[in-house]
């Protein structure tokens, strides 16, 4: 089994053992693992765990009810690692900031992170997870992030990364962002917009990427420009919501081996477009980011079931390995090996270009390299078929 990884109500409890009449005193902390306002598994730090419904439990949470040893330790290091998984990841720009905002200079282990991610519920903006103290008088109406309102300061924090002191709530949708580049959620009227810095080129990267991308019948994210505190930076709109959750790649990959899955074989079972536009898209525009954590599946939160692929995003990282017209190794069908061509050959042999614009070789400007390159690797493909 895969095994990926718990925290305050206190309870006290007696145990005998073989000394009559010794007792030991120890301090437990009950959890209640939620999905909404739905209950779907109880444990303990002790690693005692209960799964309440097998269906709606997260995809990258492995949990037994057994009692001997190694099972409850195997929770504990579960549960850990799913909370710690909700915060972001620690090579990011500004996470330092992030983590002294909150009164923690480090967090190295699993633990650590998790103790940030339970400190604000685990909340996120990817699905409707969530985490209290069992005896804790409190509802997902009252603390989701769809509905409760984001304050500026994580914006600031999060972007420019100006130290500042602001709640771990307020950081919840931050921290739970994934990704190298800084990034912060804002609010505008009904939507939530991400907006995405990292510097100029990076900027005008994944705006050009996007612009190239929209000229194919794919599902994906649209990149628009925006600026905040007067720089540059991009926008594009959540795709999660109450009704809708994601998962990655990665995450499903818990799911897959637990349950005798070949993640590949689900992704064309389910989504064949999505999968193989993917490997179009990032062939043509050079994405040599396609890590199994910008990838994955659409939740419907009310079954729980995934339903499809999720919209193609994160471009940031575009015209890479675009010297040669093979491009890197294509990411997204490990784990075999193959160059990001004989993917994107593979792809079009099956569903087709889905061209639906001409491209205007104007959106290139001065990178003329990368004009030449584009439309090589456009012709690759109008020829394979």
């Amino acid at each position: 089994m895969v095994e990926n990884g718990l925290l305050q109500q206190t309870k006290l409890i007696e145990r005998h053992d073989n000394n009559p009449g010794k007792k030991h005193n120890y301090d437990i902390t009950y959890y209640d693992i939620m999905h909404g306002e739905r209950k779907v598994a109880e444990i303990n730090t002790r690693g005692e765990a209960t799964v309440l419904s097998e269906r709606f439990i997260p995809y990258d949470l492995y949990l037994e009810n057994d009692r001997d040893f190694d099972t409850l330790i195997n929770n504990m290091n579960n549960f850990y690692h799913w909370c710690a998984s909700r915060v972001l990841s620690f090579d990011r720009k500004y996470a330092k900031e992030i983590l002294n905002s909150i009164g923690m200079a480090q967090a190295v282990t699993d633990r650590d992170r998790a103790k940030i991610s339970l400190s604000y519920h685990c909340v996120s903006l990817t699905d409707i997870y969530w985490v209290k103290k069992s005896d804790e008088e409190i509802s997902y109406e009252k603390i989701n992030l769809y509905d409760n309102s984001l304050n500026e300061a994580v914006v600031e924090l999060s972007l420019r990364g100006k130290p500042m002191t602001v709640t771990n709530q307020e950081l919840a949708p931050d921290l739970s962002t994934k990704g190298c580049f800084p990034k912060a959620w804002i609010r505008r009227e009904k939507d939530f917009i991400l907006l995405k810095d990292g510097g100029e080129d990076t900027v005008q990267k994944e705006l050009l990427a996007s612009r190239l991308c929209q000229c194919f019948d794919f599902k994906q994210v649209i990149y628009n420009e925006g600026f905040y505190d007067g720089q540059k930076v991009t926008e594009s709109k959540i795709i999660t919501s109450q009704q809708y959750s994601i998962v990655s790649r990665m995450a499903f990959e818990i799911y897959a081996q637990n349950h005798d899955l070949d993640v590949v074989d689900e992704c064309l079972r389910i989504d064949k477009e999505t999968y193989y536009g993917m490997n179009i898209l990032d062939y043509l525009v050079g994405n040599i980011d396609r890590h199994p954590e910008n990838w994955g599946f659409l939740i419907d939160n009310q079954t729980n079931k995934y339903i499809s692929l999720y919209p193609i995003m994160d471009f940031n990282q575009s015209f890479g390995g675009y010297d040669t017209i093979e491009g890197a190794n294509c990411q997204t069908v490990y784990p075999e090996k193959k160059t990001q061509r004989e993917a994107a050959v593979e792809a079009v042999r099956n569903i087709g270009l889905h061209q639906i614009k001409d491209i205007d070789g104007d959106l290139f400007g001065d990178k003329t390299e990368w004009k030449a390159m584009f439309f090589q690797r456009l012709d690759e493909l109008k020829n394979c078929k």
